[in-house]
């Protein structure tokens, strides 16, 4: 599935001197209307590319990053475009996605990776998405899509964040449609032919359409319990238009078992073996949540959301919200302007029409803040840590009033503090272990070393190790767990 993000720089990019007309589908061997020539459609993935690899951090493992792209080539040479040159990413980010853009360019998260357990499986991500490729998916969809920027960043719809049109006056947004049922249905078709054709058990498809649904479901029940303000979004599960996981499981299911001889490869050990040591949940890089806290180690602070509240953490923007939606605050790294103060910083960005004005000064830093008059107002406010200086705005929703949400604004920007040396550690990524089964050990005794409630961390391990709901594994199994 093309990404929300990707498909609004599709959008983005001016297409001059276009071929329109009727062409071959070089993967269904049908006719299609197309508007893009193949030079085209390589010559707009390579510039999408280019804007990926700065809205799409690469995880950093060579190692990991070489494999991917060898299972990737594997299934790729037998697709239906053989000739095109693939590139397959591995993004850092704990969100269960992949992604393909025009001309071969593929992305899998790492968040998905975590729940996958062979590498027929990994196969099978890569395959589906080679199968939009091959299928010219993105060339024959129709989208449209606006942006603006306030902050600097585009937030895209499938953050997962339901009102983030409201976003319009803090930090952006892109209204785009995905990839309809028909095509997703038709890329996992493709995807299990080439799974066959490259020596994999194509039975792999079915196996991750039942891991992701089962991760999918068990999220939601999460959500639903601690009342979360944004419900999980899964793999291929973003639009309405999608085919929900329960008809892709026995729509696949059909057209994988006829493929599979019994004589292709899985590889669970090799891909276990891969991945262990993957980052599990947030990195470091981009910082960790804890509860209603979030912790920086290499920027060093950490600041606090209202009980309640969902965060964003976006590679341009940390973004809190409460349960209804109906307000945002958002947080940005700015550069820092010569000498101003904190409140020279705040009257200059204002235009001059900034009002109850206030420095601030918890643990000993520099900042002001100040509220912007208009319909609705908003509260604003600059923290300069080191050399760094970091800009919030909170919005409230519509015609609101500022008044309702004031001091919870108010709450976050307080909090900002530099981190204290015994939370350090809290700042640190959790990462994928593999442990091996000895007799007589049950999920249940593996989930004791983990963080958090006890019940969660025992369905934690059989989602990553597709024994969900109940199962339990075999004496001498490989099993990921978290550390």
């Amino acid at each position: 599935m093309i990404s929300p993000r990707m498909l609004l720089l599709t959008c983005l990019f001016a297409l001059s001197g276009v071929l329109g007309g009727c062409a071959v589908n070089p993967a269904t061997g049908e006719t299609d209307f197309v508007t893009m020539s193949e030079q085209d459609e390589l010559a707009l993935g390579r510039q999408a590319s280019q804007q990926a690899a700065k809205e799409y951090p690469r995880y950093p493992d060579e190692k990991l990053q070489a494999y991917v792209q060898q299972v990737g080539e594997r299934v790729a040479r037998v697709g239906d475009r053989p000739n095109l040159q693939y590139h397959f990413t591995v993004v850092d980010s704990a969100d269960i996605n992949a992604f393909a853009l025009p001309g071969g360019y593929i992305y899998i998260h790492r968040g998905l990776m975590a729940y996958l357990n062979s590498e027929a499986e990994l196969a099978a991500v890569l395959g589906h998405e080679i199968g939009h490729v091959t299928a010219r998916h993105s060339v024959r969809q129709q989208s449209q899509a606006s942006a603006w920027n306030v902050l600097g960043a585009a937030v895209a719809i499938g953050t997962g964040v339901s009102a983030a049109g409201d976003l319009t006056n803090v930090l952006g947004t892109a209204v785009v449609r995905g990839y309809g049922r028909d095509m997703e249905l038709q890329a996992d078709g493709l995807g299990a032919k080439y799974l066959a054709r490259a020596g994999y058990d194509p039975k792999a498809m079915i196996q991750v359409v039942r891991v992701l649904k089962n991760q999918e479901d068990f999220a939601r029940k999460v959500a639903q319990r601690n009342g979360d303000a944004v419900q999980p979004v899964g793999y291929h599960g973003l639009f309405d238009t999608h085919p929900d996981n329960d008809r892709r499981l026995q729509e696949v299911l059909g057209p994988a078992q006829a493929l599979a001889t019994g004589q292709q490869e899985v590889a669970r050990d090799r891909y276990l073996q891969a991945i262990n040591g993957l980052t599990f949940g947030d990195s470091a890089d981009a910082g960790i949540r804890h509860g209603q806290s979030f912790y920086h180690g290499e920027l060093g602070f950490t600041l606090t959301f209202p009980q309640g509240w969902g965060m964003l953490n976006q590679p341009s923007a940390l973004i809190g919200f409460p349960k209804d939606q109906q307000a945002y605050i958002g947080m940005k790294l700015v550069p820092r302007e010569g000498q101003l103060t904190p409140l020279e910083y705040l009257r200059k960005g204002a235009g001059g029409r900034l009002a109850e004005e206030q420095e601030l000064k918890q643990a000993g830093i520099q900042g002001a803040t100040g509220v912007v008059p208009g319909t609705p107002a908003r509260r604003v406010a600059v923290i300069y840590l080191d050399k760094a200086a970091y800009l919030f705005i909170g919005v409230i929703k519509s015609n609101g009033s500022l008044e309702t949400r004031d001091s919870e604004f108010l709450s976050v920007i307080n909090s900002f503090r530099p981190l204290r040396a015994d939370e350090r550690k809290l700042a640190e990524a959790r990462r994928l272990q593999l442990v091996k089964v000895s007799s007589g050990q049950s999920v249940e005794q593996l989930a004791k070393g983990e963080n958090g409630p006890e019940s969660d961390a025992i369905s934690r391990i059989r989602l990553l190790n597709d024994l969900y709901p109940s199962g339990q594994p075999k004496p001498g199994d490989w099993l990921k767990i978290v550390r």
